[in-house]
């Protein structure tokens, strides 16, 4: 049996203490951060299903960028885009990116735009745009077609 004056010990001791945050993800800069909502909207396709994608800002290893194109991606959360309009997908973007900012990787299914109105794909020009603008964004590549090819990303976040 434990004594009285054990378990007063004992809960005066823990009291200030925290939990240990195992999954390495401070909560509290994620309660801060908001979702990033300072894109703009583009009204014409500029690129057609089969426009390989490529962006890189300077930082980004030469390695990860040829990992993002081969698919030697361990793991990736997956978000498609498949018949939303432009502000739709825009939102679906920005919430995701939010959500899964802890991820070192994502992978965005656009599709090439064959169903499409224009000739151009108006969602892929639209995708292409939000990632450029979006400050948590490092790199994107068009995916293997294993993963999607063309009409598909694969996207580098940045590790807060």
């Amino acid at each position: 049996m434990i004594s009285k004056s054990d378990k007063i010990l004992f809960r005066n001791t823990i009291k200030n203490s925290a939990p240990i945050n195992k999954d390495k993800i401070a909560p509290q800069n994620l309660a801060k951060k908001k979702a990033f909502k300072a894109y703009n909207y583009i009204t014409h396709g500029s690129l057609t299903g089969s426009a390989v994608i490529n962006y890189a800002k300077n930082s980004v290893s030469p390695k990860i960028i040829k990992r993002m194109k081969q698919g030697n991606i361990n793991y990736a959360p997956i978000l498609d885009l498949h018949g939303q309009t432009t502000i739709e997908a825009c939102q679906s973007l920005s919430e995701f990116i939010h959500y899964h900012q802890h991820q070192k990787f994502i992978h965005i299914i656009h599709g090439k735009g064959y169903n499409s109105s224009q000739d151009n794909g108006l969602l892929k020009s639209q995708v292409v745009s939000f990632l450029s603008q979006h400050p948590e964004v490092l790199a994107f590549n068009s995916c293997p077609p294993k993963d999607g090819g063309t009409g598909a990303v694969f996207t580098l976040l940045k590790q807060n």
